[in-house]
């Protein structure tokens, strides 16, 4: 008997999760690995003392029927419900329309509860960087920032990260390499904000079309928050690239300035969050790419027109060509 496939994958987002759900589903075994605390990437949650905030992916939408029903399987474990916020379009309307039927989802009671419920049956490392992948006649190993050299022999490695954080790690699979380099992926300014009595506004997200700005929400209007009045503010591609390396102080007075102007007043506290690679423009449609030949693959939301359906699809499409090479 041929023994399971060992397969390393790199990232414990969505993406990563997905892939490594569909090839343990399969009989291979599969280790994760993650440079954070904890499963998620961007469907984050910041917590402090009596609060939290979303301040990554704010929502997710199910299209395809494989992602619809696997949304019904976290909202069944408790882990996603709808969110049927009153959604405004501030600033230019003509620019972005919210469509008004489309049903959109949160994790619950945070948005990491997803990712966490997904890892609950996987193997997973945090805390542990991934900084090297060499490959030799008896697979794939791996070395690490916090712990040298791992241990273990890989026959797949799988890198569901952000295109350029691939990038380094595919010094053994320059085709692929060239495939991460070509992305542009676009930093995002977060701002999350804390008041003592919900703030008297006329809807609980909103698109800003204009400004610096381009998404407002009251977090504390999701499902399952039972925190005081939170919001959430992303400020817009352009804006955040221009503004990348300032001070948190800087970016938040400007930002709470635009957010004034649509009549919020100032907060009790506030905290910020830079993303450095939020989304990819112009967004990439390949789904995902594998080299079956050295078994590496690639999988990610910058892959397949971002958002977090995109990269539930892509980990599992990768897992499923992985699973059909020779």
């Amino acid at each position: 008997m041929n023994p399971a496939p060992r397969v390393a994958i790199i990232g414990a987002g969505i993406a990563g999760l997905s892939c490594a759900t569909h090839l343990v589903q399969h009989g291979c075994t599969v280790n994760l690995f993650d440079k954070s605390r904890g499963p998620s990437g961007r469907m984050s949650t910041r917590r402090g003392e009596g609060w939290q905030c979303d301040h990554g992916a704010q929502y997710f939408t199910a299209r395809s029927p494989e992602f619809r029903a696997e949304v019904a399987r976290w909202q069944a474990a408790g882990a996603a419900a709808p969110w049927p916020a009153r959604l405004a379009v501030l600033g230019e309307h003509d620019a972005r329309v919210p469509d008004a039927a489309l049903q959109r989802f949160v994790g619950t009671p945070r948005m990491t509860a997803p990712a966490r419920l997904l890892a609950r049956q996987l193997s997973l490392a945090t805390q542990t960087t991934i900084s090297g992948l060499e490959r030799d006649e008896a697979g794939w190993r791996l070395a690490s920032v916090e712990h040298g050299p791992l241990g273990q022999r890989f026959d797949s490695v799988v890198l569901a990260v952000p295109a350029p954080q691939a990038v380094p790690l595919l010094g053994a699979a320059p085709a692929l390499a060239a495939i991460a380099a070509g992305a542009r992926m676009r930093a995002c300014w977060a701002l999350m904000l804390r008041y003592a009595e919900p703030l008297a506004l006329p809807f609980d997200a909103a698109f800003v079309n204009s400004g610096p700005l381009r998404w407002v929400a009251r977090d504390s209007s999701k499902p399952g928050r039972h925190a005081p009045d939170t919001w959430l503010l992303h400020a817009c591609a352009a804006w955040s690239e221009d503004r990348l390396e300032q001070a948190p102080e800087t970016v938040a007075t400007a930002l709470l300035e635009a957010f004034a102007a649509f009549g919020a007043c100032a907060p009790d506290s506030w905290s910020a969050h830079r993303w450095r690679y939020a989304d990819t423009e112009p967004a990439i449609d390949r789904g995902h790419v594998l080299d079956a030949a050295l078994g590496i693959g690639l999988c990610g939301d910058w892959l397949n027109g971002g958002k977090v359906e995109g990269a539930w699809l892509s980990g599992r499409a990768l897992a499923a060509a992985m699973l059909a090479a020779p």
